[in-house]
């Protein structure tokens, strides 16, 4: 009696850990970043990257029926030290913000790296480019950086509910679904 219980009740726990895997997987968001590259002009760092599987259909939707939507962008830049703790360099965030007009047919997306300021396209192919796409983004001043030394950068972005009004959040509840963040990306380069 005792062993058909152990049984059951390791049954029960299996097909609930699968359920939860199961709706885990369900809702994850595969957006990921590539074509991350380091580069440099004459005086500074910079950065370029795409953001990959972004737009899931509920998003577009939200978007589509007037919704903004906020891409966050973090990069963090170290100084990579043998025996002691890596030394902070830089700090940035960045954020691209969507936003579509139903009476203009027409969307605008700001980005804070560029001055905010706004670009407006009736092509929603065009907005999404926008919106995944950083070129050019200046990390640091070259002459903030000492010849010969080991640097890492990290990167990653993400999107939240957080960019609904905050009245939205009570009725817009689902919305949570089409939040994601990616992992950290990680450079290691010599300056």
């Amino acid at each position: 009696m005792i062993s058909l219980l152990k049984r059951t009740q390791s049954v029960f726990f299996l097909v609930l850990g699968l359920l939860f895997i199961s709706a885990h997987a369900g809702y994850a968001q595969d957006a990921t970043l590539t074509n991350i590259t380091v580069s440099n002009t004459r005086e500074d760092l910079l950065l370029f990257l795409n953001l990959k599987g972004a737009f899931r259909e509920e998003m577009k939707k939200a978007i589509l029926s007037g919704v903004p939507s906020t891409f966050s962008f973090f990069a963090k830049l170290n100084r990579v030290r043998s025996f002691w703790f890596d030394k902070d360099i830089a700090n940035l965030e960045v954020t691209h913000t969507i936003i579509y007009d139903n009476l203009k047919k027409e969307f605008t997306v700001t980005r804070s790296w560029k001055e905010n300021n706004p670009e407006v396209t009736e092509s929603f192919n065009e907005a999404k480019k926008w919106m995944t796409e950083i070129d050019s983004l200046k990390i640091i001043p070259l002459n903030r950086l000492e010849k010969g030394e080991q640097y890492q950068l990290r990167v990653k972005a993400e999107v939240s509910k957080k960019t609904l009004p905050l009245y939205l959040h009570y009725i817009l509840f689902f919305m949570s679904l089409w939040d994601f963040e990616t992992d950290w990306y990680t450079i290691d380069f010599t300056f």
